[in-house]
């Protein structure tokens, strides 16, 4: 049972979304695309910092839509998103310690993407370390202690987070020694999310209940992204060109993690928009020919504002 419920309203508009998306974009497969939408109606429960207890919170009724939201794709750095909250939630558990270097980390790892910022992060969250090749004893225990942001996620028992897979590091160049026997021979042990997961992870922050009040509002904080033409300019890797938060009108706020490398391109956004519901989106899109289009997902996002225009 998924978090969130489809109305025929939403159900309508969100095939028309997927209809635009195609008819604009024909070479985009129909398996090259998955998508969720979550619509908050008065009264939102979202940004409140915290004021809904989380067990109220989950027994709200969320309206949402999802097209092959169910579906296992290679993520690329949205999985950073899940290593956030398992880094706060160690942290409140005190599993580990906090520091002005995981400070650091965490907030490269999220504002600007670094994959060395997350190689520690999944180091600090696992005990684990990069290195040459391990015999099998020492290899088994290196690949169950790794496993630990997986057991931490399934230990929630959300329907959601069944097909996940989030235990490795993300690269430049890719795994060497035992990274890359971790990831298996034909790399079937990559990571592996789904929309409806990350939806519903960021529905958590938003909501305030991921770990705790104040660290899902810390989460949120990294997570919010400057869009005036200046801090874009200053930063060609910004996360919003060419992703969902593109070209949102003025007094608008945005929260998101993109993610992409040669082979995808995806994106996953809390937005509040003059005029419109605030509303949640995750889009992954694959595909070495689609992965530098920085015209699918704004396009997408662009469909979806449509939609929620007033009648």
């Amino acid at each position: 049972m998924l978090f969130f419920e489809t109305d025929a309203t939403l159900a309508l508009w969100g095939e028309a979304v997927l209809a635009a998306t195609w008819a604009e974009f024909p070479q985009l497969a129909r398996n090259q695309l998955a998508l969720t939408w979550i619509v908050y109606d008065d009264p939102v429960p979202v940004n409140t910092g915290g004021a809904i207890a989380p067990q109220s919170f989950w027994s709200l009724p969320i309206r949402g839509f999802h097209y092959r939201g169910d579906e296992a794709i290679y993520p690329a750095s949205v999985v950073k998103l899940f290593y956030l909250v398992a880094a706060l939630e160690w942290l409140q558990q005190g599993m580990i310690q906090p520091s002005a270097e995981l400070d650091r980390a965490l907030r490269d790892m999220i504002v600007d993407s670094s994959n060395d910022a997350t190689g520690y992060i999944v180091d600090l969250l696992s005990g684990t370390t990069s290195g040459p090749e391990l015999g099998d004893g020492p290899f088994k225990t290196w690949q169950f202690q790794r496993n630990i942001v997986n057991r931490y996620y399934q230990s929630l028992m959300w329907p959601e987070l069944q097909p996940i897979n989030v235990n490795q590091k993300t690269w430049g160049d890719g795994p060497y020694g035992r990274e890359r026997a971790f990831y298996g021979p034909e790399f079937e042990n990559r990571n592996k999310l789904t929309t409806n997961a990350t939806a519903r992870l960021l529905h958590a922050i938003a909501g305030g209940v991921a770990v705790s009040p104040s660290a899902s509002q810390r989460m949120l904080n990294l997570l919010n992204r400057p869009f005036d033409p200046r801090s874009l300019a200053e930063d060609p890797e910004n996360q919003v060109t060419g992703f969902l938060g593109q070209d949102l009108p003025q007094g608008s706020q945005l929260w998101s993690k993109a993610g992409w490398m040669s082979r995808v391109r995806h994106d996953a956004a809390y937005l509040e928009i003059p005029g419109l519901p605030p509303h949640l989106l995750v889009a992954f899109t694959e595909g070495k020919e689609h992965a530098n289009n920085e015209a699918i997902l704004p396009f997408i996002a662009q469909q979806v504002r449509q939609q929620l225009q007033p009648a």
